[in-house]
């Protein structure tokens, strides 16, 4: 006479794929916190391009006082430069550059560490606000600075004297130093400073679940002793 040792139709205990009950649900208070997390940096990074907008004053203020200026000169008949040799004009467009990386700089190492790790949002936060400052300043610049009317100038100041040519910035390019460096140097701290994530640990094949390999369990490949559905005989 035989009798199985498992009743039919009923799951092992030990069966790792075992579906759970259909009434199960996860346990209170472990609810995934990503999409808070997400909209905490989302917000941070809105804040942090308004903030650097706002810088784009200061750094056009500064670009104004530091830049050099291009002297002119008329003889009532054209305006001509001073200096046709000078470097002035390329001296306005470097000292952009120059104050635009040491802004972006100071942007990134205080994000980083206010914030004290990286995120996508946060860099593209600093990017865009470094633009837009940038394009602030610039304009700042040009309109607080000598004026664009050169013509008009020198018939104000009569001929032969010395004025200064409007505050322009002749390579356009130069407002992307503020949100590069600002990247760069984020990204850089986040390499060097943000500890990395730990390495997955595998568990060793003697602490696997009941049928797993070595366990000696029933129904395990190559185990001899008596299997699900095996005959018992008296």
């Amino acid at each position: 006479m035989t009798a199985p040792l498992t009743p039919p139709h009923q799951p092992s205990s030990n069966d790792p794929w075992q579906t759970p009950p259909s009434g199960a649900s996860p346990v209170p208070g472990h609810e995934p916190s990503h999409g808070k997390e997400a909209a905490t940096e989302l917000r941070q990074a809105a804040v942090i391009t308004a903030l650097l907008t706002a810088a784009g004053v200061l750094l056009g203020l500064l670009w104004l006082w530091l830049a050099p200026r291009v002297p002119l000169i008329s003889d009532d008949t054209a305006v001509f430069l001073k200096d046709s040799e000078g470097e002035e004009a390329v001296a306005a467009d470097g000292t952009f550059v120059l104050l635009a990386l040491a802004f972006g700089a100071v942007a990134a190492f205080a994000v980083f560490f206010y914030r004290r790790r990286g995120g996508i949002l946060l860099v593209a936060g600093l990017a865009l606000g470094g633009l837009l400052g940038s394009l602030l300043a610039w304009g700042i610049g040009v309109w607080f600075g000598p004026s664009s009317d050169v013509v008009a100038r020198a018939r104000e100041v009569g001929k032969g004297v010395t004025f200064d040519a409007p505050l322009e910035l002749h390579a356009a390019g130069v407002v992307l130093a503020w949100p590069i460096a600002a990247m760069l140097v984020h990204l850089g701290l986040t390499a060097l400073f943000t500890p990395r994530d730990p390495e997955p640990e595998w568990a060793p094949e003697a602490s696997w679940g009941a049928g797993g390999p070595g366990s000696g369990a029933p129904g395990a490949p190559g185990d001899s002793g008596a299997g699900a559905g095996e005959s018992v005989r008296p």
